[in-house]
């Protein structure tokens, strides 16, 4: 298996700056163990004008079956002969991918000390495969790889036998990517697709593989036209993981914008002169109604149920009467900035032991939710398709119930007072649906009726005489009779959860 970077510099910006960005010296031939094989990094050519850096694994293939690795498409034995006779040790496929995982580790996560600035800024690239495996042939490599940026995208079928072309092509082509992008994000494309395009992957795909998808596709995979079919080839189409992976990417937008996308609408005013006082703008009221909420409940132990990026989990770890603090997102990536947003690793012990960041969904009942004196829903039930709210209302109120549970939603009769929404738009391109005030109302005591709750409503943001608050907020409270209701309503709740 065989594969090569190439970039082009300048005195001033040599292209063995490369060296610096994978950690590995272009004059050194350097080789690493692997669970396949051997990897060897070299550099064919080093020089300020052109440099390239080639990735070379050997592959055992007897050592592959011994392990339990050698497994067929799907995680299906070969047969006997081909588990000893194949293209392992040739084609780029999963078994690369892992390499470069194990060898670029540092250059996969962007990280450069040596040269920080080099690390995330774009450089012109052409990176070479010469035998992949196509499983969908040049057409797929194309719609894999044309929407990521690159200026070429060249996929050359390799003829089965060149001495008799009328056999026709094999399922392998000669890869070459030419562009300007991150090295990191370049590297992490190829971990992600070798192995889509082999359609297999030569290890047991465990749940973790959902997260290193995640992970590596940060940035551009909830956005391509194909990650439907990525993410189904990654995970093996295992189907409870390839759902899994789906839910999360379609929550990844509301992770990476949704304050600052929504707030740009929020905010919206006429111009004013500079003399004047900014408003407050619209997430930042939210975050204080919230507070004030949970301080007047009396609330220690609370749950951030879709904390995104963090912003109300930080808020909430500056005062000290909140002693426990859990953030829950489906979102890696949201956790991740969440967690550099809070800077946990500098905490110290007190305080990093006030928080906690867990990725989970909130249509899915999780028991380690449950006992918290508050839960938060903000500006999150309005990203789910209207058939999962009960789902989500039963692993909120009946299975975690804490004592006291805050929503906040857009009141869409507000909106006419946004003069850069158009008429009919909702307030963020991921919004299902935008609930008028009586809406919101009918809804909120339902739930509460269901679950052995009150309810009350409050305004958030300046309230209009004609079309209310631009956000409104509902504080759900138990009851004293909550924990006296029937088993057999709760079973019903629960079954009809279920099938939502």
């Amino acid at each position: 298996m065989f594969l090569t970077i190439s970039t082009t510099g300048t005195p001033e910006r040599p292209a063995t700056d490369l060296g610096f960005l994978l950690h590995k010296h272009p004059d050194k031939a350097q080789s690493f163990s692997t669970s396949h094989g051997i990897a060897h990094v070299f550099y064919p050519e080093a020089s300020a004008e052109r440099c390239t850096a080639a990735l070379l694994l050997e592959v055992d293939p007897v050592a592959l079956v011994r392990r339990g690795r050698g497994k067929g498409r799907g995680g299906a034995p070969d047969a006997a002969l081909a588990q000893y006779v194949n293209d392992r040790p040739y084609a780029a496929s999963s078994l690369l991918a892992v390499a470069m995982s194990a060898v670029f580790k540092s250059a996969l996560n962007g990280a450069c000390r040596a040269m920080p600035e080099r690390a995330g800024a774009p450089l012109p690239l052409r990176i070479e495969v010469p035998a992949l495996p196509a499983r969908g042939g040049a057409e797929l490599v194309h719609k894999l790889f044309g929407p990521l940026g690159w200026t070429r995208v060249e996929a050359e079928a390799v003829p089965l036998d060149a001495e008799f072309p009328q056999w026709g092509d094999s399922r392998y082509v000669r890869l070459v990517l030419e562009g300007e992008l991150r090295l990191a994000d370049a590297l992490r494309q190829l971990y992600v697709l070798l192995p889509v395009l082999d359609d297999a992957k030569h290890y047991w795909v465990a749940p973790d593989e959902v997260d290193k998808l995640l992970r590596a596709g940060a940035g551009w995979l909830a956005d391509h036209p194909e990650r439907k079919l990525i993410t189904s080839r990654y995970l093996s189409r295992r189907w409870s993981l390839t759902r899994q992976a789906a839910q999360a990417l379609e929550l990844v937008r509301l992770a990476e914008s949704d304050d600052l996308d929504v707030d740009r609408v929020d905010n919206a005013v006429d111009e004013t002169e500079d003399t004047e006082e900014k408003p407050v703008p619209l997430a930042e009221q939210r975050r204080t109604a919230i507070l004030e909420a949970l301080r007047s409940a009396g609330a220690s132990r609370v749950l951030d149920l879709g904390c995104g990026q963090g912003q109300l989990v930080q808020a909430l770890l500056k005062d000290t009467r909140f002693t426990e603090i859990v953030g829950v997102d489906v979102s890696m990536r949201a956790l991740t900035i969440a967690s550099r947003r809070l800077k946990l690793d500098r905490l110290g012990e007190r305080q990093s032991g006030r928080v906690t960041l867990r990725q989970g969904s909130l249509t899915y009942t999780d028991k380690r939710l449950g006992g918290y004196d508050a839960a938060v829903l903000s500006e999150v039930i309005e990203h789910l398709d209207l058939p999962r709210l009960p789902a989500l209302e039963y692993a909120v109120f009946g299975s975690a119930r804490p004592r006291t549970v805050l929503v906040t939603t857009p009141n869409v009769e507000y909106n006419v007072r946004w003069e850069t929404l158009p008429a009919g738009h909702v307030r963020h391109g991921d919004h299902r649906f935008e609930w008028t005030r009586a809406e919101f109302r009918a809804w909120a005591e339902k739930v509460a009726g269901r679950h052995g709750y009150t309810v009350a409503f409050e305004p958030v943001g300046p309230e209009d005489p004609e079309v209310g608050p631009p956000t409104q907020l509902a504080v759900f409270t138990t009851t004293a009779a909550a924990g006296d209701k029937p088993a057999e309503n709760k079973i019903k709740n629960k079954k009809e959860a279920e099938a939502a």
